[in-house]
């Protein structure tokens, strides 16, 4: 019987007992971040804030919050993501939507977003960006956020995806900004674009099994297969880039652990050059720049 069960049988009634409990259940279920997640997911719950949580010892919880809370810590336990059990995450300083059907947006694709403020430096142009594969729309929205007279086009293959950035869309009051199409790629795509960001699917499709129950269990495979080397996606959408990519135009792909090695050689095949690489928080290169060959 789960701990967290346990306070409902005596019938706990504080958030404090309440969240104890649940970190032990989570770490018993070899979660790393236990506590972090308990605690979020009980801020979810109470609808409070992380200071109100760890300095009000006598916040009550109702037997309804601890239901609601027991469900969620046990779904955890499971290794469902955080943010799909809340059905939020945050990036780029931004809250966005996020469902069992996208990527969950992660600080290392806020690497693409810095690499192209800092490639593309008017921020009042009125720049046309293209997110190919967008998932959430976390890419395309924060760098409309960044360029207040842009707009874009953000593609994706899944229709469950397009719904989740459709949501985002609306929530951040960009429907005149943005719009979200269904395509392979950018097959049903049209026009010139200053900007192109993609973080496409580059897990070797092998090496999926292996990756952490949060992402194998959780997340659509979709979305993360590459294909046997990797390198599938990035193959077909640089075919696209010339047609696509305005003449002084950037295009930024995410790339997994020492793909930045490889890209340049599928840019070349295509008539375009390797204009830069940014690394992320952790030094790992996680962005490549292309251009029009010069």
């Amino acid at each position: 019987m789960p701990i967290l069960s346990n306070a409902l049988q005596i019938n706990k009634t504080y958030a404090k007992d309440a969240l104890r409990l649940a970190v032990l259940e989570l770490q018993r279920a070899e979660i790393a971040s236990a506590s972090l997640d308990a605690r979020v997911l009980l801020q979810h719950v109470l609808g409070v804030s992380r200071e109100q949580l760890l300095v009000d010892d006598r916040l009550v919880i109702t037997p309804q919050q601890e239901a609601a809370y027991q469900e969620m810590i046990t779904k955890r336990a499971s290794r469902q993501p955080v943010s799909q059990l809340v059905g939020r995450r945050e990036f780029w300083g931004i809250t966005f939507r996020v469902t069992g059907d996208t990527l969950d947006p992660r600080p290392d694709s806020e690497t693409l977003v810095e690499a192209v403020l800092k490639k593309m430096k008017d921020r009042e142009a009125p720049y046309r960006i293209l997110d190919l594969g967008t998932g959430t729309g976390c890419l395309l929205l924060a760098l409309l956020s960044e360029y207040p007279n842009a707009t874009g086009v953000g593609v994706d293959i899944s229709e469950q995806a397009l719904e989740v950035a459709q949501q985002n869309m609306s929530l951040l009051g960009m429907v005149n900004r943005a719009r979200f199409l269904r395509s392979r790629w950018a097959d049903e795509v049209e026009g010139e674009f200053d900007i192109i960001v993609s973080n496409p699917p580059y897990i070797p499709t092998q090496v999926i099994p292996t990756l952490a129950p949060e992402v194998r269990e959780y997340e659509p495979h979709l979305a993360l297969d590459g294909g046997e080397d990797g390198f599938d996606c990035y193959r077909a959408i640089m075919k696209q880039v010339p047609k696509l990519l305005a003449a002084d135009g950037i295009a930024a792909f995410e790339v997994g652990i020492g793909q930045q090695r490889e890209l340049p050689a599928i840019a070349e095949a295509e008539a375009l050059q390797v204009a830069g690489i940014k690394e992320d928080m952790a030094g790992i290169p996680r962005c490549v720049l292309v251009q029009h060959k010069r």
